[in-house]
């Protein structure tokens, strides 16, 4: 299966101000850019445009997902990855589209990074999580946001994973409201609280 490593998917920016800008992947085989098929479909589900708002992209590769998330209207997103072939990137891309000034990037892993949100009392509206798919850390990591609030009522936090991982219906505070599958990836979407 090595053949694999030398397919390139070409990513841009869907739908919004930066729509058709083209995002660079980060170089190597350790990341893998979400496509923009599953892009639009994940954005579909949770917009597919915003008036305002926040947004989290962790294990954030080249940022597409943030990138996006602002290009339909958030006001800012933060970025973290702890591969500095990633920050690199995801900084080029965030140039391209001219967005500097909606955005924070950050060199860190997931555990520190999220003490370093909380001390900040950060709350997102957002929350996109995209972590190796050999390193099930998904429900640990949701378990802690919705512990220290860095969610709140009506926050949604967007899940891509390996199809073959089955999530809980529920995490603490928050609850499983979409899963749909496209190949060999899944996209698994959680709400925090109940609308009233």
């Amino acid at each position: 299966m090595e053949f694999c490593d030398i397919v390139v998917i070409k990513v841009r920016v869907v739908s919004g101000t930066c729509k058709g800008r083209a995002l660079r992947a980060v170089p190597g085989n350790t990341t893998r850019p979400t496509t923009d098929k599953v892009k639009e479909a994940i954005f579909n589900m949770i917009g597919p445009y915003f008036d305002g708002g926040m947004a989290l992209d962790l294990f954030a590769g080249s940022g597409g997902l943030g990138i996006e998330a602002v290009s339909r209207g958030l006001d800012k997103a933060i970025f973290i990855d702890r591969d500095h072939k990633a920050i690199q990137t995801i900084r080029e891309n965030i140039s391209t589209c001219q967005l500097e000034e909606k955005t924070e990037v950050y060199r860190n892993d997931a555990d520190r990074a999220l003490k370093a949100l909380m001390k900040r009392e950060i709350s997102f509206d957002f929350i996109f999580l995209d972590p190796p798919y050999k390193q099930r850390q998904l429900v640990s990591l949701m378990e802690k946001m919705d512990q220290h609030m860095l969610v709140h009522n009506g926050s949604m936090i967007v899940c891509e994973h390996s199809h073959e991982v089955v999530l809980p219906s529920s995490i603490g505070g928050l609850t499983q409201i979409k899963h749909e599958k496209y190949g060999i990836i899944a996209i698994t979407i959680y709400i925090k609280g109940t609308e009233g």
